[in-house]
């Protein structure tokens, strides 16, 4: 049995836009219905979303037969918890809070075996080797394991570059709500200086060779951040889609109803 192939890392190298759809609901039933649509890549939320590691195995498993690549956010950088996510199968996470360079490295060896790293062997017991199906698991892993960090604070932005340089560090991506928050704009992503430091990261990062993502679920600012250089964007929220989709429905009935209402005879 062959080591899967990480359509994801792979995508990464291209020139081709990849756009993503944040899968928010935690169940498998939702993630594959939105694994179906078409598209590029996915990002199942451990962090925000009411999920936890058999939940997140189950979205795995359901998105599995699909063109969809699936990445998933743990919920922060604990080393443990990265392990079990690279034990139930994923291949491509994105850990939030990155700050510094350090971090960052810390992220790398968390996820590759010794002497490289500190992943723990789980040998026949994990999903990921299939269970012991996979040859050479523990010498080739690393080649289709993709780490994405997140630069969402003031101190990332500063040290964008340097988080970009780390060895093992495949992408960067940019969280404009916590962004927001940390430059004193809370809800605010728009605001000049949040934008200014989206900008800085962009380029940043680009300038150390690396990808740059970014969450823009209103389609001028995905069009924007393209513009300067992002390569993946999330441009979707299934939530989000859900209930903007339910309010209009609604709001055409409501519409016809008052339309159909008769007059008063009084």
């Amino acid at each position: 049995m062959h080591l899967p192939t990480n359509t994801f890392k792979a995508a990464l190298s291209q020139q081709e836009p990849q756009y993503g759809i944040w899968a928010g609901f935690g169940t498998g039933y939702a993630a594959e219905i939105c694994a179906t649509t078409g598209y590029d890549w996915m990002l199942i939320d451990g962090e925000h979303a009411p999920n936890n590691v058999r939940s997140l195995l189950e979205q795995l498993q359901a998105v599995t037969p699909y063109d969809t690549a699936p990445v998933v956010r743990a919920v922060n950088q604990d080393p443990a918890l990265i392990k079990q996510l690279l034990d139930i199968g994923a291949q491509t996470l994105m850990v939030p809070m990155v700050e510094t360079a350090e971090q960052a490295r810390e992220l790398v060896r968390a996820m590759r075996y010794p002497p490289h790293g500190i992943r723990g062997v789980g040998g026949g017991l994990v999903r990921a080797t299939r269970w012991d199906g996979i040859a050479d698991y523990l010498a080739i892993a690393h080649e289709e394991l993709c780490l994405i960090v997140q630069v969402e604070s003031q101190q990332g932005v500063e040290n964008a570059e340097a988080i970009a340089a780390v060895e093992g560090v495949d992408a960067v991506f940019i969280g404009p709500a916590d962004l927001s928050v940390s430059l004193e704009h809370p809800g605010n992503p728009g605001h000049a200086d949040v934008q200014e430091a989206i900008e800085k990261v962009i380029h940043s990062v680009r300038d150390a060779g690396k990808p740059v993502g970014i969450l823009a679920p209103v389609e001028d600012d995905a069009h924007r951040y393209l513009s300067l250089g992002c390569h993946f964007i999330a441009v979707s929220i299934d939530i989000s889609l859900m209930r903007q989709a339910a309010i209009a429905n609604l709001s055409r009935y409501r519409k016809q109803d008052k339309s159909c209402v008769p007059s008063s005879t009084y």
